[in-house]
């Protein structure tokens, strides 16, 4: 009979402790490794979930080198895998920098095994949870929307819309983790308006575009007579989102002062407007975002530590659109129509080589830059089909990353190519499956293998 224990991948080079680990998880499928070479060897042939992690690995076991390029190569070859690391008693920073740089939790030697096993086990279920996401993220809508506006139809993104549909509805702060044009407002709005209080105002709030100065006024509001100027009393962001959500755009931003004040209302959910006495309650949810790193400033002391606690309670990271194999295409003829209506009706779609070169365009601005792009190409098309030179970019052959292990090449590569020719046929699919080469039936057969719809 085959094992169907959760395969469990250790990596430990004191002999001592392989044992006690040995015995510990008699639950699991357990392999050890002892090195980077064994560890990665057995990454690849079993695919462990979950594998715990010692930071000191020969050749450097009184550092911390070999141990964090272990760490890097599993999520670099597995990024799903959840690695808790080990730190030596008293080494947070270590531990800090393993989980900045991906680690999924640590833990601390001298072992508790209970303490361990609840990690462990914790761990589990949440990549049980990820792997149940991931198959619940069949194909989009038929026009391509979820949470009401955002257009996708990567795997990637459809998974990020799941797990806001699922803690909309939670009493939790939200905070959204992502580059700069990847649309974290949109993404917001989504958390309210699938919440229950979607009835209730959407309030956002840019904190970098606000000078230091005005901040607190703009957030919490002033009395008349606070300061000069106050001619009348002004209630803040905070009120008047109430009953409904307040969105903090590049959380980062705000100053360490302020920082406290906010972090008092998310505790006590109260408010004192500026040059007032009386304590104001607020029913406010609040959602933020940032495309800082905040485990940075933390370390740096820049932003607090127990208010990003208050305000992560769920993160969300938003992939970029390079990472969403298919999405440029699908927004790009979804702008291309919006804009033509009112900038250049003559213009009705793509040409081949702008689909190209959409294609093989890396995006490091991300949904914002090719929204930027198509809506210049559409006023300067002198024709029906917008092309790459409209665009001004040029086609050319993408480079994709080296994988090792080959069934998870072909699986990527399939799925790439499928929702890459279901895009460019603009949901097509006996169109697409010409593009491939294949019959329309051994299509729709990979697309229900892979969870494409």
């Amino acid at each position: 009979m085959p094992d169907t224990r959760p395969k469990l991948l250790i990596v430990e080079d004191d002999i001592g402790l392989q044992r006690q680990l040995r015995w510990a998880y008699d639950g699991y499928q357990l392999f050890i490794a002892g090195d980077r070479a064994e560890a990665l060897e057995i990454l690849r042939t079993e695919e462990p979930p979950v594998v715990t992690l010692d930071l000191g690995l020969p050749p450097d076991p009184d550092g911390i080198s070999e141990g964090m390029a272990v760490l890097a190569q599993i999520l670099t070859e597995r990024p799903g895998t959840k690695v808790i690391v080990a730190s030596g008693h008293g080494d947070r920073a270590s531990a800090r920098r393993a989980i900045a740089e991906g680690a999924w939790d640590f833990y601390q030697k001298p072992i508790d095994i209970d303490s361990l096993g609840h990690i462990v086990g914790r761990a589990f279920h949440v990549h049980a949870l990820e792997e149940e996401n991931r198959r619940l993220a069949e194909a989009a809508p038929a026009d391509g929307r979820v949470l009401g506006r955002m257009i996708t139809a990567a795997p990637e993104m459809l998974k990020v819309a799941r797990m806001i549909e699922r803690v909309a509805n939670a009493n939790v702060a939200v905070m959204l983790l992502g580059a700069s044009g990847t649309g974290k407002e949109l993404l917001a709005k989504g958390v309210h308006e699938t919440s229950d209080r979607a009835s209730g105002p959407f309030v956002a709030i840019n904190c970098a575009a606000i000078p230091e100065t005005l901040l607190e006024s703009e957030l919490f509001g002033h009395e008349k007579g606070a300061f000069t100027g106050a001619v009348k009393t002004t209630i803040g962001k905070i009120e008047q989102a109430e009953g409904g959500t307040l969105f903090l755009d590049e959380v980062g931003d705000i100053p360490l002062p302020l920082q406290v004040k906010l972090l008092r209302f998310l505790q006590e959910r109260v408010i004192e407007r500026i040059g007032g006495r009386q304590p104001i309650p607020v029913d406010t949810r609040i959602v933020c975002a940032t495309h800082q790193n905040l485990d940075e400033m933390i370390a740096e002391q820049r932003f607090r530590e127990d208010l990003y606690y208050r305000l992560a309670e769920i993160v969300v990271r938003i992939p970029t659109l390079a990472e969403r194999a298919g999405d440029a295409v699908l927004l790009a003829r979804h702008f291309v129509s919006k804009f033509a209506r009112d900038l250049n009706p003559q213009v009705k779609g793509l040409a081949n080589d702008a689909i190209a070169a959409i294609d093989a365009w890396s995006w490091p601005g991300n949904v914002r830059e090719l929204e930027n792009r198509v809506k210049r190409a559409v006023i300067l098309a002198d024709a029906k089909l917008v092309s790459a030179a409209d665009l001004d970019l040029d086609a050319g052959e993408e480079v994709e990353e080296v994988v090792v292990n080959l069934r998870a090449v072909r699986e990527a590569a399939d799925q790439q190519a499928i929702r890459r020719a279901i895009a460019r046929a603009d949901g097509n699919v006996s169109s697409a499956a010409r593009m491939l080469g294949v019959s329309r039936p051994t299509l729709y057969d990979l697309m229900k293998t892979y969870n494409l719809g």
